[in-house]
């Protein structure tokens, strides 16, 4: 069974996948950081990553896993642990950037359908449900507003010790909404027939139990799988 989980920036969608996949015994997928490693091998190497010709050009030579150890999921980029790495805000904005190229996508959508193919997964980005996994049994659109998306972030980054300022975060979320919902390839949005969920209001703990209602409701009407 497949469940994806898609939204803007912010609005918690990695957190929430991986509470449901320990509930529910699922595979998390988090596409984010497999982007976040892209846009740091560019950014390690000096590459500009607003020039789409150099950023396709370089794109092979680079290889991207997700391997679980001790039940928690690290991110290797070119056999290099990158799962720390890839959490700086500085490398957020650039996979931004190169999460619109289509040459980046092409490649690291393979990998995320076989992953979906092979186990009971959940998987959260930008276009799981309408282009990586459009035939996902249950499909969330997680959003919230974006200041109350901001103030989220600039306490995750305030309590990791890091010096940042709540207006600019907002700003720089609401450039990356406009950059995810216009771009030419794969843009950000609501598939059809996914469940519109608003966390603005919401704790943690509720936004769980609200997927896991809805993903019961799917297997007890015969679209999910059989326990």
């Amino acid at each position: 069974m497949n469940i994806a989980i898609d939204g803007p920036a912010g609005a918690g969608k990695s957190s929430i996948a991986k509470l449901v996949a320990k509930e529910m015994g699922f595979v998390y997928v988090d596409t984010g950081a497999m982007f976040r490693a892209v846009a740091l091998y560019f950014l390690n190497r000096g590459i500009d990553t607003g020039d789409e010709g150099a950023v396709s050009e370089d794109c092979d030579k680079i290889q991207v896993r997700i391997e679980y150890l001790d039940k928690t999921q690290h991110i290797l980029l070119n056999g290099e642990d990158v799962t720390e790495k890839i959490r700086k805000e500085e490398v957020g904005k650039h996979a931004s950037v190169v999460a619109k190229y289509s040459a980046i996508r092409e490649k690291l959508l393979e990998l995320q359908r076989k992953m979906a193919a092979e186990s009971d997964v959940i998987m959260d980005g930008r276009d799981i449900g309408t282009v990586v996994l459009p035939g996902a049994e249950v499909k969330i659109y997680l959003t919230a507003s974006a200041r109350v998306r901001a103030k989220r972030r600039y306490k995750e980054l305030a309590e990791k010790g890091e010096t940042c300022d709540l207006d600019e975060i907002e700003r720089d979320i609401i450039t990356r909404d406009e950059q995810d919902m216009n771009r030419e390839t794969a843009p950000l949005k609501q598939a059809e027939d996914a469940v519109l969920l608003d966390t603005s209001d919401l704790m943690i703990p509720e936004v769980v139990k609200k997927i896991e209602e809805i993903v019961r409701s799917k297997t007890k009407a015969g679209e999910g799988f059989e326990d």
